[in-house]
């Protein structure tokens, strides 16, 4: 897999990155996410997290959890007695912490720092892992995987949510242009980071994606493997057992 990072001259590691970028963007993430996708992604999410229906989850474990949008929705649909939310940008975790103590959630949502590729639990923790459009950013997409599954418990659930590329004509072609060109525009407007929705772009082109996916989960130990493409392929979604 091509790695590409958010500042090409930089000669930090994508994940000191990554983090910088989303410290960078924290205050304006929510606002260009539902801008950029007009409001879709919060039906994504929901979608994401209908995949655990029908299973009793205790602790849940949300990485790259950002803001705290998964984690939250997470606590209304599913209704687990405890959710933990990581991320590695402080920026990212203070407006999700703000978020979640104004709708009073705060008993069960607990947000911390934690690397994906390191995670501070123990293994068979949780009943549930859930990702959204966090593996993209992995600095090591197998080792995090591998860790996803380290802390689920035996017959816990994984469910991943990424942007993957649409495959049919017209829909890619408007794909690339909005990606390629729209959203570094807007993203640099409201943001004033120059590089983090051009990142987004490029680090989509090359993210491995379907089948490709499936194969890096199942030999970091997943099995019962799914991938379903989402809204003509814009975003896929991934499920897996441990």
């Amino acid at each position: 897999m091509t790695k590409v990072t958010p500042y090409e001259h930089s000669t930090d590691s994508k994940r000191k990155q990554v983090e910088k970028m989303f410290d960078n963007i924290s205050d304006n993430y929510d606002f260009l996410n539902r801008s950029l996708s007009f409001g879709i992604d919060i039906w994504w999410r929901k979608k994401m997290l209908g995949k655990l229906k029908g299973i009793e989850i205790n602790r849940l474990l949300d990485i790259a959890t950002g803001t705290g949008d998964v984690a939250i929705a997470a606590s209304k649909q599913l209704k687990p007695k405890s959710i933990i939310g990581v991320d590695i940008s402080d920026g990212m975790l203070a407006v999700g912490r703000a978020k979640i103590d104004k709708k009073g959630l705060s008993q069960i949502i607990e947000l911390q720092n934690a690397d994906s590729e390191n995670l501070p639990f123990e293994s068979n923790s949780f009943d549930a892992v859930t990702v959204a459009f966090g593996v993209r950013n992995f600095e090591h997409l197998s080792i995090g995987l591998q860790e996803m599954n380290r802390v689920l418990r035996p017959g816990g659930k994984v469910v991943i949510l990424e942007f993957s590329r649409p495959r049919i004509f017209p829909i890619r072609q408007l794909y690339d242009f909005y990606f390629r060109y729209f959203c570094p525009w807007w993203g640099k407007l409201i943001s004033k980071d120059n590089s983090a929705y051009r990142y987004l772009y490029e680090s989509v082109s090359v993210f491995p994606e379907g089948d490709e996916f499936l194969t890096i989960a199942k030999n970091s130990g997943f099995k019962d493997l799914q991938a379903q493409r989402v809204t003509f392929g814009i975003v896929s979604l991934y499920t897996g057992i441990k």
